[in-house]
């Protein structure tokens, strides 16, 4: 099942040259104006989520500072999708200042501060509220470890300010010891998010798995990200109770639409995320590979990789290199 705004073309033909078996729905999730002003999720891509319990999703934009709630947040609790996973990794042949980061980040996804809890005290005092709730952070806990213990990681990372915020990122803290209690194998340790920041920009191999609450893992994770070479080369996938989003998590880049210039990377490794997730890691494996092979290579780059090349003539390498696998 697909949930593309836009490119969904270029991501069909790459699955059909590898051979995917799945058949896709094609949804427009362009927004749309409620009874009530706000703009929103069309019905018809709701119900295909829920029909097909797996999406695929572009970019989404949200106007900024006009009353308007984050539409990606509406996805988000829509679906009930708890886990975002973002892996960070160096890709070969595309140099940035590290060689050698290899981390996940799973950002508890449906509360802390992006509750949409807010309201104004008096003229000039607004406050916002941080919820965090145990069976969330259990959920997302529980979640970090399985995530490890199931793709080979050694280590877990808790990452709060539990010496500012002792009740809320205290509670989120105790609830991934407790999970810890529960997977001796895998290494747990507890650490500031600002240390954490300072580190991962110093020496990012000293990171595995990170867990933490909402907005600190949305910061983050755009960190690891650059450290890899922006959020044009990382996937991201969104994890719920009856299903999964997988979406790419840069701009919707309206100043090159229509033009054949934008880099698929992000949300092409994203559907390799969901391939992995519907357990056709074979397919998955094969597309990751002709894709890496091709930023490898170097000669067929969009113009944000480094190259010359249109986002058609970019998807045709890899289609070709898949096919000579």
């Amino acid at each position: 099942m697909a949930l593309v705004q836009k490119f969904h073309q270029q991501y069909k033909k790459i699955f059909s040259a590898a051979q995917v078996p799945i058949s896709w729905e094609t949804v427009d999730v362009t927004p749309v104006r409620g009874p009530d002003g706000q703009m929103g999720i069309p019905q018809e891509a709701i119900d295909s989520v829920n029909r097909n319990t797996v999406g695929l999703k572009g970019p989404l934009m949200t106007p900024v500072g006009k009353g308007h709630r984050s539409l990606n947040l509406a996805l988000r609790k829509e679906f009930n999708l708890y886990a975002n996973v973002r892996p960070c990794r160096s890709i070969e042949g595309y140099k940035t200042l590290y060689d050698d980061v290899d981390v996940v980040t799973i950002r508890e996804n449906t509360e802390g501060e992006y509750s949409g809890i807010e309201h104004e005290i008096v003229d000039g005092v607004v406050q916002s509220i941080k919820l965090i709730t145990e069976p969330a952070s259990k959920r997302v806990a529980e979640f970090a470890f399985k995530y490890a213990k199931a793709n080979g990681r050694e280590k877990v990372t808790a990452v709060h300010k539990a010496n500012i915020m002792r009740m809320s990122d205290g509670l989120f803290l105790r609830c991934c010891r407790e999970a810890a209690e529960k997977y001796p194998d895998i290494k747990f340790e507890e650490k500031y998010l600002d240390t954490v920041c300072l580190n991962m920009v110093q020496d990012p191999s000293e990171y595995d798995v990170l867990v933490m609450p909402n907005l600190y893992g949305d910061i983050l994770s755009d960190l690891c990200a650059g450290l890899v070479g922006g959020l044009g080369l990382t996937p991201s996938g969104n994890i719920g109770t009856n299903g999964a989003i997988f979406e790419s998590v840069h701009g919707t880049a309206p100043d090159i639409a229509g033009q054949d210039k934008a880099n698929p990377t992000a949300l092409l490794l994203s559907a390799v995320m969901m391939l992995r997730y519907m357990e056709l890691g074979q397919f998955a494996n094969k597309i990751e590979k002709a894709c890496f092979d091709t930023i490898k290579d170097g000669r067929v780059l969009t113009g944000d990789l480094g190259g010359k090349a249109k986002c058609s003539e970019y998807t045709d390498e890899i289609c070709r290199r898949i096919v000579d696998l």
